[in-house]
C-alpha cells in the first residue's frame, strides 16, 4: 500500500503541511475496506498509515510534478486538521502528473477528478513498481553486449583509428602524452579477449574513461566506434588530418586537426596534454 496526498502546492523536502480531517481517507478515493482497517481514531492508527511510502502530488493534470517520499511525523491538530511532516526520496526523480494520468489504474486511481481534489488517500498496490512502469526499459544492443555495471579503468584511454602503419607514429604520440598524464592508451588491435572483434572494441570503449577517435579519411569503422562512445557517455576526443569539414552530425563538436609529421605530432601532443588534463580533473 501507499499514501497519495494531493495538494495545490509545490512539495519541498523536509517541510510540514496540513490537510482537513474530512479529506483524510475519504471515500471513494480510499476504499471502504481500507477505511475499515484504519479507523484513525488513535495516534497508533495514524502512525501505522504514516509508515507506508507516499506519493506527494501537486494538484492538476498538466506539468505539475509528483514526488515519492515518506511521512516522518503525523498527528491530529487542535482543530479539524491532520498535520504531517515529510521527506522526499532524492534517488527517485519527480514525475509529471500527466504521465501518471495515462497509467492511473496502475496507481489505484480510478477517477481523473482525483488529480484535481485536495485529499489524502490510501491506495493498494506497490508505489515503486507503478513508478517504474512509467519508465520502459530500453532494449539493449543485439550485435554486441554491454555490461550493466561496467568496470571503468580511470587510467585507460581507448584509441580508435584505422589499422594503417602510417598512423603508428600518431598512436605513439597519443600514448606518450597519455603516459605523461598517468594514463594508458590502448588500441583494440593489441587486445584479444573475445571471439568477435566488435565485442573487444565495445569492451575497450566501455571500460575506458577517455576515448580518442582519429577520424582521418572518414573511416566508417571509426565513425561507428565514435557513435558507440557517444552513446555510452564517454569523454571523446576527436582528431583528424583531414582539412575538409566533418560530417554534418559531428561538425558542431570540437576536434583537433593535426599533420602527421614531427612538428604536427608535437603540436598534437600539446593539445592532447591540455585536453587529457582537463578531463582528468573532472573524474
Amino acid at each position: 500500500m501507499y499514501n497519495l496526498i494531493v495538494l495545490d502546492r509545490d512539495w519541498k523536502d523536509g517541510s510540514r503541511e496540513s490537510i482537513y480531517s474530512r479529506r483524510f481517507l475519504e471515500p471513494p478515493y480510499t476504499s471502504r475496506e481500507l477505511i475499515g482497517m484504519f479507523p484513525v481514531d488513535t495516534q497508533a492508527d495514524l502512525d501505522e498509515i504514516g509508515r507506508f511510502p507516499c506519493l506527494f502530488m501537486n494538484e492538476g493534470t498538466e506539468n505539475q510534478l509528483a514526488h515519492a517520499g515518506e511521512i516522518t511525523r503525523i498527528s491530529h491538530s487542535d482543530g479539524d486538521m491532520i498535520d504531517f511532516e515529510y521527506v522526499l526520496y532524492n534517488g527517485i526523480e519527480p514525475v509529471p502528473n500527466h504521465s501518471i494520468l495515462k497509467k492511473m489504474n496502475s496507481f489505484g486511481i480510478r477517477d481523473e477528478f482525483e488529480f484535481q481534489r485536495n485529499h489524502w488517500a490510501l491506495k493498494e498496490g506497490n508505489l515503486f513498481r507503478s513508478l517504474l512502469s512509467l519508465h520502459p526499459v530500453r532494449k539493449g544492443p543485439q550485435v554486441f553486449q554491454i555490461d550493466r555495471y561496467p568496470d571503468i579503468d580511470r587510467r585507460s584511454v581507448a584509441v580508435m583509428m584505422p589499422f594503417k602503419t602510417e598512423l603508428d607514429p600518431v598512436f605513439n604520440s597519443i600514448r606518450g602524452t597519455a603516459e605523461e598524464n598517468g594514463l594508458e592508451a590502448k588500441r583494440v588491435k593489441d587486445i584479444w579477449e573475445k571471439d568477435a572483434i566488435i565485442q573487444d572494441i565495445v569492451n575497450l570503449i566501455d571500460r575506458s574513461s577517455i576515448v580518442v577517435c582519429d577520424c582521418t579519411g572518414k573511416n566508417p569503422n571509426v565513425f561507428y566506434e565514435l557513435g558507440i562512445a557517444h552513446t555510452l557517455g564517454k569523454n571523446v576526443v576527436m582528431i583528424t588530418q583531414d582539412s575538409g569539414p566533418f560530417p554534418f552530425d559531428l561538425g558542431h563538436l570540437h576536434h583537433i586537426k593535426y599533420h602527421n609529421n614531427g612538428e604536427g605530432l608535437e603540436k598534437l601532443g600539446e593539445q592532447l596534454q591540455e585536453r587529457f588534463g582537463s578531463l582528468k580533473s573532472l573524474q
